[in-house]
């Protein structure tokens, strides 16, 4: 049996950045987030490491509840960055079962955990002097018509 996720429409405040035809690195860590919130992702966080590190621009972290929605979120992500803006993750690293997936797009890694295990690796306190960026409201769906 498959199911399909309701079409959800941009968050309105993104609209500058998807005008542009070459996402920055903060408009892919906007997307990544927003893409997070479509499977019900929890305490999202978006650390801007430009200037700190010299690996990536962005950390997008959150947690999920169980196994099966990490394993959602991770393919939320990835669909939605490759399928609505053609942007590929260059690796994957983790399995839900091992309830810590990495997800690369290079200039932004995302790291989801299962809310058992964030605390465990405090990658919010090892980059405790990032400043952080405003997460974007969760997208409302569309209304049939």
């Amino acid at each position: 049996m498959s199911s399909t996720s309701p079409t959800l429409s941009p968050d309105p405040s993104l609209a500058p950045i998807l005008a542009s035809k070459s996402l920055t690195s903060e408009a892919v860590a906007l997307l990544i987030a927003q893409a997070a919130q479509n499977k019900k992702a929890e305490d999202l966080v978006i650390m801007d490491l430009r200037g700190i590190s010299n690996f990536t621009d962005f950390y997008v972290i959150c947690s999920g509840n169980s196994e099966p929605q990490l394993k959602a979120i991770a393919e939320e992500i990835q669909t939605v960055l490759r399928l609505e803006h053609g942007v590929r993750a260059r690796r994957v690293d983790g399995f839900p079962f091992s309830q810590w997936v990495v997800v690369d797009f290079d200039d932004v890694i995302v790291h989801l955990f299962h809310e058992s295990k964030r605390a465990q690796y405090a990658l919010e306190d090892l980059w405790g002097d990032a400043p952080r960026l405003a997460v974007p409201s969760p997208a409302p769906p569309l209304q049939p018509t």
